[in-house]
Parts: C-alpha cells; sequence; structure tokens
C-alpha cells in the first residue's frame, strides 16, 4: 500500500530547510537530493527535491519557484509529551527569523506555520468535563507558546 508523503512548496530554500528540520527532529535523516538537469526551467545542479523524514514521517521539499507561499490553511502539528520537548521545538522552529503567533502556533522563517502543542491537550478534552475543557481552551487562547502547568491548572480549575 501507498504512503501520503506531504511535498513543502519552496523558492529556492527546500534543502536549508530540510537540513533545519532533520537538524531539529529526532527520528529524523536527510534522504535523496535530486537536481535539475539541462532544458528545465532552473539551471543544471539547483536543486529541486529533497526527501526527508522526521519523527519516522516522509517529507519532500520543492523548489518550484516563487509566487505560491505558505499559509496557515495548512500546518504541521508537533505532539509533545513535556515542557522541555515544547520548548526545544519552540525555540528551534522560531529559530532564525521565525514568528510566533498563539495558541501555540508560530511560523518558521521559511513561512511554514506549525502547532507545537502538548499530548496531555487530546488527552485532556477526551476525559474532560464541559467545564474543565472550557477553562483549559480559555487558557490556551491567553498564550502564545503553551504553558503544560498552566493548562493543567487551569483544567483543574485552579
Amino acid at each position: 500500500m501507498g504512503s501520503i508523503t506531504p511535498c513543502l512548496w519552496f523558492d529556492t530554500e527546500a534543502e536549508d530547510a530540510a537540513r533545519h528540520y532533520v537538524a531539529l527532529f529526532d527520528r529524523a535523516e536527510l534522504g535523496t537530493i535530486s537536481r535539475y538537469s539541462e532544458n528545465m526551467p532552473r539551471p543544471a545542479g539547483t536543486v529541486l527535491v529533497v526527501e526527508f523524514m522526521l519523527r519516522g514521517q516522509p517529507f519532500m521539499a520543492l523548489n518550484a519557484g516563487p509566487g505560491v507561499p505558505f499559509t496557515d490553511a495548512i500546518s504541521m502539528s508537533v505532539d509533545c509529551e513535556t515542557q522541555d520537548e515544547i520548548d526545544h521545538y519552540w525555540n528551534g522552529l522560531i529559530d532564525g527569523g521565525g514568528q510566533p503567533v498563539q495558541c501555540g502556533w508560530l511560523k518558521d522563517r521559511f513561512g511554514v506555520s506549525w502547532q507545537v502543542a502538548p499530548r496531555m491537550m487530546s488527552e485532556l478534552q477526551r476525559s474532560g468535563s464541559p467545564e474543565q475543557i472550557g477553562r483549559m481552551m480559555q487558557a490556551m487562547m491567553g498564550m502564545v507558546k503553551l504553558d503544560m502547568a498552566a493548562l493543567q491548572r487551569a483544567f483543574d480549575g485552579e
């Protein structure tokens, strides 16, 4: 059975982005780098596609040219077990010119949107009462980078 591989469209930054992500994430590796050949839209030897893996998930980065910017309509979601993980991925993805947004969202320096969120939020949403979930979500709405302890306190009504 085939798989589904997200393909990220860049102007010229595909290799830089792939190397940045691979350096940041666990179970990550850089794969095949293919290049434009003669009689293609870019100079021969220019990076065309970079295959890479993050946390066991395959990705492709494509240098296809300008004019197709990333939007918030799609994002990469990073499921974190601890606050240290949240801090690691948040800081690494912001590094070099990324921008914090709100509620655990950010845009990295390449323009890709990410959600860096604790796994415990999903678990609490499944097990909590509407009041508990409402308090936790209200607390989240006031945050930029998510704070697990503050989310738990809100859920608990503290």
